[in-house]
């Protein structure tokens, strides 16, 4: 495969596709997108009519790939290493298909709702929406900690698809609605989330554009610091 993940490091589904490469070891060019350059986003569309990042471009195949889990599904199938995003078992296969959607529509979905409210002008704002939003990530947060309750990945017995999903969604939702105390389970998660290799380094090259997140007044100081700075 000749791979090219057209993305922008600030962006939650961008990490999802990284963690993904990372942990299956695939070889790919990044490609930043300048959406804010009315070229660049016409180039962009080209491609792929919606405009959305992350894509993916099998270039030697001649493929374009859309949408972050046919994407890594793509890369997965097509992988030569000993990694695996998603389990033989046809159960543990269900339930990481069914978790990488749960993660995406009711964490990363309000998280990015309360995020782009921010970036309304006075007048244009959803008040709302935003206390729906909230609502939802905290239904979603019980039914993780739920979940996770006696196991270490939410499907199976290892990293799958789903963790990609999760990591993103669960890191920039912990900070615009903090993780309430009394969820044993799901600190816990997020923390093994946080010491995995590819996540630490979908971070690590997220944090030169942090300041340019509307909430980085929020972030932990540990998001701010590099991995070596921590240690």
């Amino acid at each position: 495969m000749s791979l090219v993940l057209h993305l922008h490091p600030l962006s939650s589904y961008c990490w999802k596709v990284l963690i993904g490469l990372y942990e299956l070891g695939a070889p790919f060019e990044p490609r930043m997108v300048n959406l804010g350059d009315a070229d660049a986003r016409a180039a962009f569309a080209a491609l792929w009519p919606t405009g959305k990042i992350p894509l993916l471009e099998d270039v030697a195949a001649g493929r374009v790939i859309p949408e972050t889990s046919i994407m890594l599904e793509y890369v997965d199938a097509r992988s030569a290493g000993p990694a695996q995003l998603l389990p033989e078992a046809v159960s543990a296969r269900l339930d990481a298909r069914l978790w990488d959607r749960l993660f995406d529509n009711y964490v990363m979905t309000p998280m990015q709702k309360i995020v782009a409210d921010r970036l309304r002008p006075e007048g244009a704002k959803d008040p709302q929406g935003v206390k729906e939003a909230r609502a939802m990530l905290a239904m979603a947060y019980g039914m993780i900690d739920a979940r996770m309750a006696g196991r270490d990945w939410p499907a199976g017995e290892a990293f799958s698809l789903a963790d990609c999903a999760a990591a993103p969604a669960l890191f920039y939702a912990s900070i615009v609605e903090p993780i309430p105390a009394g969820l044993p389970h799901l600190p816990a998660y997020f923390e093994r989330l946080l010491a995995r290799p590819s996540v630490a380094r979908a971070i690590d090259e997220a944090r030169p554009w942090f300041q340019y997140y509307p909430y980085r007044e929020d972030m932990p100081a540990r998001f701010l610091e590099p991995a070596e700075v921590r240690a």
